[in-house]
C-alpha cells in the first residue's frame, strides 16, 4: 500500500517537472546573446580594402595617360633637308597687272636701285585753272547764288547737275566765288544775270521750279 503510493508520487513529480510552464522558469537558464564584433570588424576591413583597390586603379590609369602625354624628352626637331619653299614649275593662276614692277619685286625679296625723279615744271592746280574763268565772270553781272561747296571742283559739278535739273538755267552763265564762313573756306556757286531785274526774275523762276536761290548784288 505504501509502496504503490510512493511510485505514483514519483511519476507525478517527473511529469510536473517536464510540463513546467516556460514563464515560470528562471531567467538564469538562458545565456545572454552578445554583439558579434569580430564579424563587424571583418566587414570593415573588407570595405577598406575595396576602397583602396578602386582608388589605386583610378590613380594608375590616370597616371599613365597624363605622364605619357605631357612628358617631353628634351629633343629638338630636325629640319628637313632642302629648301623650305620651292617655286613650282607651273604655278598657274591669274597674272595681275603690274606683276614684275618694283613694288612686286620688293615684296618678293628682290632689291632695286633707287632713282631720283627728274625735275619737272610744277603744273598749276585745278583750283588755279578754274579760277581764271571765274575771275573774268566776276567783273560784271548780278549773282544769283544757288549753292555753296567745300571746293571748286564740287561747285562746278553742282552747276552741271542744276542745269540738267532746272530748265530755267539752260544758257545762263555761272561763276564760283571763294569766300569765308563759320565752317571755314567755302565756294559759292552763282548764276549770273545782266542786271538786278534779270537776277530777281531768274531767282523767281528757279523757286517756282522747286529750287532755292538768293540774289547777291
Amino acid at each position: 500500500m505504501w509502496a504503490g503510493d510512493g511510485a505514483a508520487a514519483s511519476r507525478l513529480a517527473l511529469e510536473d517537472g517536464k510540463d513546467q510552464l516556460p514563464w515560470l522558469e528562471s531567467d538564469e537558464d538562458y545565456a545572454e546573446e552578445g554583439v558579434d564584433t569580430a564579424r563587424i570588424a571583418a566587414f570593415a576591413v573588407i570595405g577598406l580594402l575595396a576602397v583602396g583597390l578602386i582608388v589605386g586603379a583610378i590613380w594608375w590609369f590616370t597616371r599613365d595617360h597624363s605622364e605619357s602625354s605631357l612628358a617631353g624628352d628634351g629633343s629638338t626637331i630636325e629640319a628637313p633637308e632642302g629648301p623650305y619653299k620651292t617655286k613650282p614649275e607651273n604655278p598657274g593662276g591669274k597674272t595681275f597687272a603690274g606683276t614684275g614692277d618694283t613694288s612686286f619685286a620688293v615684296a618678293e625679296g628682290k632689291s632695286r636701285e633707287a632713282k631720283l625723279a627728274e625735275d619737272a615744271a610744277p603744273s598749276p592746280s585745278i583750283d588755279t585753272e578754274a579760277a581764271s574763268p571765274a575771275a573774268s565772270e566776276q567783273k560784271g553781272g548780278i549773282g544769283v547764288q544757288v549753292g555753296a561747296y567745300s571746293n571748286r571742283a564740287s561747285a562746278e559739278q553742282g552747276w552741271q547737275k542744276l542745269v540738267r535739273q532746272f530748265e530755267v538755267l539752260n544758257g545762263v552763265s555761272h561763276r564760283v566765288v571763294e569766300g569765308q564762313a563759320d565752317i571755314g573756306k567755302v565756294y559759292r556757286l552763282q548764276a549770273v544775270a545782266g542786271d538786278m531785274a534779270g537776277a530777281n526774275a531768274l531767282c523767281s523762276s528757279l523757286r517756282a521750279s522747286g529750287g532755292s536761290c538768293q540774289v547777291k548784288p
